[in-house]
């Protein structure tokens, strides 16, 4: 319940961002800034050792780029056009597309009937999301896409990770710093060039900017490892299903923004289309009468 309260609240925090001027991509900077900060210091607490090879750290790279820097900006650039309730909904479609660049990238990975099955009435739920019979807005409409757009990368980013990154035996804790430094670097690079220098947005959007980072870039990656390591897989991605809940009581009650009837059934659509997807394979009896091992369905949190 905490680690989905901390990434449902990434949305509303945003919105109290981009509402007050910051930038899309200097939200994103700061967020990997303040993320950085506080993983290192996590990292000195923990004594974790920190990867060195060009290997580890090359590909650190490449997942910062799918994980953190493009998906960052263009939540925040979504967030810009859409409330932060929408944003929050159509981020859990992230399992959906996990699945479908792991079907594609992550070797072993099967394609089965109840999987496209899944990512179909998944793709409904987002059209019902937004709500396409009455027709869509030029603000809703890039707006929603951007979103789209980070859950696209998440995805990308996720099947990338795990066949490329989560292998070895350096901590989570030493990996994810090197991954969100990777990031601030990059937006570092891109900020000046894509939005100017930053300016004072005014003290609520500071503090909104650092609890993002700290908590919900920072620390919420750690979170998010003990409770794989205390409960397991399976129990961690129920966070998947509880993240948008708060994310719309945030966006409601806080920010007073409207919540209409298709948001509620569209991201029940979208939840129901996950579930489908993880639905484990049939058993089937091997020539020898035993059964054979079940494939592993893929599962990833959000990464806000």
């Amino acid at each position: 319940m905490l680690l989905s309260a901390i990434w449902g609240s990434s949305f509303a925090l945003i919105k109290v961002a981009v509402d007050a001027g910051v930038p899309s991509v200097q939200v994103a900077l700061a967020r990997c800034l303040f993320g950085a900060s506080a993983l290192w210091a996590i990292c000195v607490v923990q004594r974790a050792a920190i990867p060195r090879d060009a290997r580890t750290w090359g590909h650190a790279a490449v997942v910062a780029v799918l994980l953190n820097s493009v998906p960052f900006t263009l939540l925040a650039f979504g967030e810009s056009r859409v409330d932060s309730v929408l944003a929050g909904v159509l981020n859990a479609t992230t399992p959906l597309t996990t699945l479908a660049f792991a079907l594609l990238v992550v070797p072993g990975e099967r394609v089965r009937t109840t999987r496209l099955a899944g990512l179909l009435l998944g793709f409904a739920g987002v059209l019902v999301l937004l709500g396409v019979w009455r027709g869509l807005d030029g603000d809703v409409l890039v707006g929603g896409l951007a979103c789209l757009a980070a859950t696209t990368c998440y995805g990308a980013g996720f099947a990338y990770t795990r066949r490329f990154l989560s292998g070895g035996s350096h901590r989570a804790s030493a990996l994810s710093a090197v991954q969100i430094t990777c990031a601030t670097v990059q937006l570092a690079v891109a900020a000046p060039v894509l939005s100017g220098p930053p300016s004072w947005p005014g003290l609520p959007a500071v503090l909104a900017l650092l609890v993002l980072g700290a908590v919900g870039t920072g620390y919420a990656y750690v979170l998010n490892l003990d409770l794989i390591r205390a409960a397991g897989p399976t129990v961690a991605a129920t966070v998947t299903y509880v993240t948008p809940l708060w994310s719309t009581a945030l966006g409601a009650f806080l920010l007073a923004e409207p919540v209409g009837w298709h948001t509620l059934a569209g991201g029940a659509v979208v939840v129901g289309g996950i579930l489908l997807t993880r639905r484990p394979a049939p058993v089937r009896a091997s020539l020898t009468g035993i059964p054979e091992a079940r494939q592993a369905v893929p599962r990833a949190g959000a990464a806000e």
